[in-house]
């Protein structure tokens, strides 16, 4: 299994002002957050605008970010599908381009019940390379009860959860009864926040990290989080979490990636707009965003 622990950046994906990919610009932030010291990348993600993307720009960008991180962090790529015909196609593709775990969501849309929610993931397992599930209903209408990820978590090759379903007695569930007995094993199970604001209570619960958005722009600030909540250093961890707290609410004023992408380009670094149906965001989120920056003392081009 990987080391699914730690701050691992959701990452969005830069185009150009024609909607091109800026393929240049990605790999530039790869670099950067690289070399802001975090522990694992996800890309093709919702954050990375997937539902957008065509398989020949999406197989590109695993292409890139093999190249360029392999090796030095954990890339775990997104390859989640309501279809799980389509979804096992990433997952294999995944493996093949030398991803070290693939992120698959539950189905959205057409809202499995219990049964085929297993046989998906179980499907997921069988392609042979660690699989982390993606709990998230605000974006699927489905939940994956604790019952059920029992269940999922027994199948060969699944590394851990992405959890954001805000629920925080299912989390704690799902830590206590079967990430923590199998901690110190070979074959851990690992609980990661998918949620910015959840990663300290999460982590204060036992759990293993955060795949973040915010982390996009400041990679180390979010590791900073984890790390001291890994080292049992909560004090750290709530005066970092509320250093962060006005750009994870800002992050998230409409539909992500907007706010970030917007940020990240007032940053200098490379974003872009989004793709429709994702359009630029209002002039009152935006007044949110640039007053989330200016409070925590980022400067911006703008």
């Amino acid at each position: 299994m990987i080391k699914f622990q730690g701050a691992f950046t959701a990452l969005i994906t830069p185009m150009k002002d024609n909607g091109e990919l800026d393929y240049e610009g990605f790999t530039r932030l790869v670099e950067f957050q690289i070399e802001q010291g975090i522990d694992g990348l996800v890309p093709l993600g919702t954050t990375g605008e997937t539902p957008t993307l065509e398989d020949e720009e999406e197989e590109k960008l695993i292409k890139l970010i093999v190249e360029k991180a392999k090796g030095k962090v954990p890339l775990v790529v997104g390859a989640g599908s309501n279809d799980t015909k389509h979804m096992l196609r990433y997952v294999k593709r995944a493996k093949d381009l030398g991803a070290d775990a693939a992120m698959v969501v539950t189905p959205y849309y057409n809202r499995p019940n219990d049964e085929g929610l297993l046989r998906h993931f179980e499907a997921a397992s069988s392609i042979g390379i660690p699989i982390v599930v993606y709990n998230i209903v605000s974006r699927t209408g489905r939940n994956i009860p604790h019952y059920l990820m029992e269940k999922i978590a027994q199948m060969p090759n699944i590394a851990g959860v992405k959890e954001s379903s805000g629920d925080l007695a299912q989390i704690g569930d799902n830590i206590h009864l079967i990430s923590r007995p199998r901690k110190d094993t070979a074959n851990p199970f690992r609980v990661v926040s998918g949620d910015d604001g959840f990663a300290l209570p999460l982590m204060a619960l036992g759990g293993d990290g955060v795949i973040s958005v915010i982390s996009n722009l400041v990679p180390g600030r979010v590791k900073a989080l984890t790390k001291a909540c890994l080292a049992g250093d909560f004090e750290e961890g709530r005066k970092i979490h509320f250093e962060l707290l006005p750009l994870i609410k800002a992050a998230f004023v409409e539909t992500n990636p907007a706010p970030i992408k917007l940020a990240m380009k007032w940053a200098g670094l490379p974003a872009g707009p989004c793709r429709l149906p994702l359009g630029p965001i209002s002039a009152s989120s935006e007044a949110v965003l640039k007053a989330a920056l200016d409070k925590m003392g980022l400067k911006t081009l703008k």
